[in-house]
């Protein structure tokens, strides 16, 4: 196949979104808009190394959030048009034959589109582009065909120019092209500015590579819905709705109950195994992974999790960057921080938060504990309002507990602290130093009961109030 390279158009500031943040980087479905268009590429077997980027506004944003890709940036600088990016773009494509253009803020093109227009080119159009005939009409250009030869486009006409026959052409330029790039390098040179934004527009290339006798191809696209653009947030809710639709019902045809889906939000790189139930209101985010069987309970929020087999989350739940094994159960009302290590079986309750801890086999806090920095074995009971003291105000500190520990409920272990296995720690104990296997640890002020003495205070109180 011949040198391909892809370009996104992403210089836009998307006026109408109202947003210091550029258009292509406000998120639907999980991902940037940006993001989702670099993925379809990806995904027709386009290399990062063979992207670029064309930024303008915040240019520096955009810059970054290509950075972790080996994609390269390309500034508009000033915009003047999507014939004016492919101009500036230019230069960094001569080791290139061919080229695929998307726009950066069109979010739900897909990865077939992408390679059915690359196949086309291949085939032996000096261009195609993309064509739609949806159901509403809409503002986009309208495409002209040669009366004699209907295969071949002539023109785009866009809304703004286009006579009233023309307004009544159903055929719609999608906004997603293939270029064999020295005929559209000939072309973007004889761009001109007349037309009412006076920019360098691209769609005006396939009128000038036609009258040179270029051979231009549409290829309609099976789905209309990928025409959709962003240009408000009203419309950003609905292709956020749109994708999440589709990763919902790709996960459900898996073997995955989802309730509700229209409540449910899951980004497009979760997996699920067979028979995992979401209830309403489940949040699933970045590279969360679920093992066969899992039921997540409503409402709870996990990201970047993984989760074993049989996992039973509970509702209400928020999970982040954690690890938990295969029958565990967590919450409801619980929190597992970054670096959490929750080994099968163990059970997680109500308003118990997990930070950077591995909590064991079988092991058990069921009440509004916190543990951070520790190290808890298997089977070890945590008591209600447990808390581990991990911080001194300048350092964290580690708690090790020991298999088949007992710590009774309202203990506060101030770190760094060993508890070894089978010990028991006896409920309010403030407990500063190791404690030896199988031993019982006390750390408590002695109970002092005074006889009488209620009785003695109200006798005082009423003495007081008569004086007065």
């Amino acid at each position: 196949m011949a040198a391909t390279a892809l370009i996104v158009l992403a210089a836009g500031r998307g006026t109408r979104l109202r947003s210091a943040l550029p258009k292509v980087l406000h998120h639907a479905g999980g991902r940037s808009l940006l993001a989702q268009v670099l993925a379809a590429g990806a995904d027709a077997g386009l290399p990062a190394a063979d992207t670029f980027v064309v930024a303008g506004y915040a240019a520096e944003q955009v810059r970054a959030a290509v950075a972790p890709s080996a994609a390269r940036v390309i500034l508009q600088e000033p915009q003047r048009g999507t014939g004016h990016a492919l101009q500036v773009a230019a230069p960094a494509l001569v080791a290139y034959s061919q080229i695929i253009v998307l726009h950066g803020d069109m979010p739900v093109v897909s990865a077939t589109t992408v390679s059915r227009l690359r196949a086309e080119l291949e085939a032996g159009a000096d261009a195609v582009l993309a064509t739609a005939t949806p159901d509403k009409p809409r503002a986009y250009g309208r495409i002209l065909r040669d009366r004699k030869q209907p295969e071949q486009v002539v023109a785009i006409v866009e809304d703004r120019q286009a006579s009233p026959a023309q307004k009544q052409i159903r055929e719609l330029n999608a906004g997603f092209y293939a270029f064999r790039l020295q005929p559209l390098l000939v072309a973007l040179g004889q761009l001109g500015t007349n037309n009412p934004h006076g920019e360098f527009y691209l769609t005006d290339t396939i009128a000038l590579m036609a009258q040179a006798g270029a051979k231009i191809r549409a290829y309609p696209l099976p789905d209309p819905v990928e025409i959709l653009g962003i240009n408000d947030r009203i419309e950003l809710a609905e292709v956020d709705a749109l994708l999440r639709r589709r990763k919902s019902e790709a996960l459900m045809t898996q073997g995955v109950s989802i309730y509700t889906p229209a409540t449910v939000a899951v980004d497009p790189e979760v997996t699920a195994g067979q028979d995992c139930v979401l209830e309403p209101g489940v949040q699933l985010r970045g590279q969360t992974t679920l093992g066969a069987n899992c039921r997540i309970g409503a409402y709870s929020i996990l990201t970047d999790c993984r989760l074993d087999d049989g996992v039973e989350v509970l509702p209400h739940c928020v999970l982040e960057r954690a690890h938990v094994g295969a029958g565990a159960r967590v919450g409801p009302f619980t929190r597992l921080r970054e670096q959490a290590e929750i080994a099968p079986g163990a059970h997680l309750g109500n308003f118990v938060e997990v930070k950077k801890s591995r909590i064991g086999e079988g092991a058990k806090a069921m009440h509004l504990a916190y543990l951070g920095d520790a190290q808890i074995g298997a089977r070890v009971n945590i008591g209600a309002g447990t808390i581990t003291c991990n911080y001194d105000g300048d350092q964290k500190h580690p708690t090790a507990i020991g298999e088949e520990t007992f710590v009774g409920s309202n203990s506060t272990l101030v770190a760094p602290l060993e508890i070894a296995a089978g010990a028991y720690v006896a409920a309010g104990s403030v407990i500063t130093g190791p404690v030896p296997a199988g031993a019982l640890a006390l750390g408590r002020g002695r109970q002092v009961n005074k006889p009488g003495w209620v009785a003695a205070r109200k006798k005082k109180a009423g003495s007081s109030q008569r004086g007065g």
